[in-house]
């Protein structure tokens, strides 16, 4: 089977997430454009291990105290270790995962990597966030919907550039699953000039990625009911006891559909 074209001349939002949280799957294109994020926000790397704690602590809630068995992961990026599917089937091995996302290097890292237990399943969608019809189409092969869903779609609304756009999928998604399914959110916010300065330079790059308000964020949730503590900056989302944690621009959420 021919492997997908890998364009390593243009700089991918996996990659470059990759770069940030010290990865070695990326291209000098990547790094340069991470450094120049890093330069406009220094707490970009910070922002990236923020997010990827959340996905963590969000999946392991869902599979735990959640009862949750099916897992809808929506920009995926490069594989890591505690990949979603390796946090759920620990908590509960005959989970089923999707992952979702359209970077030719993703894809054949999935095929690699991307594993399951025995018990469960894992498959890959190659798809863009903006067609919701292909994503839930294809992980209808994998996932019943008739029974509850969690959706997880950490730093990847951003990528729409418009927000009626980006509420309109999260609406397809969520009409999709059935009541006592979740929502797990996490995107970037222009609180601060250096995020504003990071979208300027990320846009320059040719790879734009925009910014909400927390308020836009929490029009994502909007039907469902927010678990505690409800719509806070990532970094302050359960922080573990006993640490110290300093707000970031980047927000999250969990809701829960009645």
């Amino acid at each position: 089977m021919t492997g997908p074209s890998i364009d390593e001349t243009r700089p991918s939002s996996a990659r470059v997430w990759n770069y940030l949280l010290d990865g070695k799957d990326n291209f000098a294109v990547d790094r340069e454009l991470g450094e120049a994020l890093r330069g406009a926000n220094p707490q970009i790397a910070a922002v990236a291990q923020a997010q990827r704690r959340f996905l963590i602590q969000a999946v392991t809630l869902f599979a735990g105290e959640g009862g949750i068995r099916q897992f809808l992961d929506i920009g995926t990026g490069l594989p890591t270790a505690d990949n979603t599917h390796e946090v759920a089937q620990r908590v509960a091995p005959a989970s089923r995962i999707v992952y979702v996302d359209n970077d030719p290097l993703v894809l054949v890292h999935a095929r690699a990597l991307l594993t399951s237990s025995a018990e469960g399943a894992t498959a890959y969608v190659d798809s863009d966030v903006e067609d919701p019809e292909r994503i839930l189409g294809e992980a209808a092969r994998t996932l019943d919907f008739s029974r509850p869903v969690a959706v997880t779609m950490i730093g990847i609304l951003g990528n729409v550039a418009d927000y009626a756009q980006a509420r309109a999928i999260v609406r397809r998604l969520l009409d999709a699953v059935p009541s006592g399914s979740y929502l797990a959110v996490s995107d970037g916010t222009s609180t601060s000039e250096e995020s504003v300065e990071s979208q300027r330079v990320a846009k320059q790059s040719g790879h734009p990625y925009n910014l909400r308000t927390p308020d836009e964020i929490a029009g994502y949730f909007e039907g469902l009911e927010l678990l505690e503590p409800g719509l806070v900056p990532t970094s302050l989302w359960r922080p573990r006891p006993g640490t110290a944690q300093s707000a970031l621009d980047v927000y999250c959420a969990v809701g829960r559909k009645p």
